[in-house]
């Protein structure tokens, strides 16, 4: 009997390790995906660019947020880009050291944000290696640089900047090793390549390139970075907003459901007189992402928005708060605070009362929110 017993309960034994074994534990980007899907039951988190870098009157301070200054709390999520990386540089694109990068999005785990990466790489054809970003007249040589219309064609497999194009992946590889936490483990992130795609003012824009080619620009790069053993990426397809925007238009370089995890929009409004048009616009773009964001399984957002230099003072609540309010998406992001083009709130700006107006509504999260 007691034999009996005891095979039984290695049996038992042999049964729940192999149980253990087929469920292994969720990947970062899964435990993050799995949190926007929750916290977007609750409301629509706050997001802002470059928020702990710089604003309209400081630079680099430690601890220091336009966006907390005017409402006494951080946004939910941060957005940095790596513009830049890919040269090798010590700063990006806007002038933000990655060393700082690092850090800031470490602090901002730390407290429990969630991070957004974008990449805004150099044009690998019209750049010269090791030319860094200084004495570059914009947009010679940057990502805005079009006046090669064959770019995407010329970094895939057997195209003659392939190699080059491999090393600039190389170290985005590099950089991303950096995002560790406390315990050494990789923070979670959205990472949003390749955006505006619908749009030709990047060199990887519709114009410049095939859906065949685009497509292979974005498997290319997750497939490096996958096999560089990055799990904990959250895929985010963001073209940006369109006029009577269609789903088959918005899927019209997605690709596809086993590529992407997050599907956003890019769209701002630039002058006062169009707010009417933007709450419009904005809605309209929304709710067609919404609804395929729900067939394809995908977490919806707005990926970039604000109003350029904030020229009308209610915008946060006015128009803002109406266009998406109503509409089950993740998040939205303002660009960044810069002393010549700003959208996100200062407390030097007449708009600060508004946007804690704003932060008061039920229906934004920021980051003390999604502690709870």
């Amino acid at each position: 009997m007691k034999k009996l017993v005891m095979t039984v309960m290695a049996a038992a034994s042999l049964v729940a390790c192999t149980t253990a074994k087929q469920a292994p534990e969720k990947t970062g980007a899964q435990q993050l995906m799995e949190r926007l899907d929750s916290l977007r039951q609750r409301g629509i988190m706050y997001g802002h660019q470059d928020d702990p870098m710089y604003g309209l009157t400081w630079e680099y301070d430690k601890d220091s947020s336009d966006v907390k200054n005017v409402c006494g709390d951080y946004p939910a999520i941060m957005g940095f880009d790596l513009g830049g990386i890919e040269m090798g540089d010590a700063k990006n694109l806007d002038s933000v050291p990655f060393t700082r990068m690092t850090e800031e999005i470490q602090n901002h785990y730390r407290r429990g944000g969630i991070i957004t990466l974008s990449w805004h790489p150099r044009n690998p054809v019209t750049t010269i290696e090791g030319g860094g970003w200084a004495g570059q007249k914009f947009p010679e040589g940057t990502a805005w640089d079009v006046s090669d219309s064959a770019v995407v064609k010329k970094i895939l497999p057997g195209g003659e900047f392939h190699e080059k194009f491999q090393g600039w992946m190389q170290r985005v590889s590099d950089f991303l090793a950096t995002l560790k936490d406390d315990n050494g483990q990789k923070i979670p992130v959205i990472f949003r390549p390749w955006h505006e795609n619908s749009g030709s003012w990047f060199w990887w824009g519709e114009k410049l390139c095939t859906v065949e080619e685009y497509k292979a620009l974005w498997n290319m790069l997750q497939d490096k970075l996958k096999a560089d053993g990055y799990d904990n990426l959250v895929w985010s397809y963001s073209p940006g907003c369109q006029d009577n925007l269609t789903a088959e238009r918005l899927l019209d370089r997605y690709p596809g459901d086993d590529r992407v995890n997050m599907i956003g929009l890019d769209g701002y409004q630039w002058k006062p007189e169009e707010k009417e048009a933007f709450i419009s616009r904005t809605k309209q773009n929304l709710t067609v992402l919404c609804e395929v964001a729900k067939e394809h399984h995908l977490i919806p957002a707005l990926t970039e928005t604000g109003m350029k230099n904030m020229t009308q003072p209610d915008w946060w609540t006015s128009t803002l708060l109406p266009a998406v309010q109503d509409l089950p998406i993740s998040y939205l992001l303002t660009w960044r605070n810069y002393k010549e083009e700003w959208f996100g709130p200062s407390p030097v700006k007449p708009d600060c009362s508004d946007f804690r107006d704003f932060y008061a509504s039920e229906k934004m999260l920021f980051v003390n929110d999604i502690l709870k």
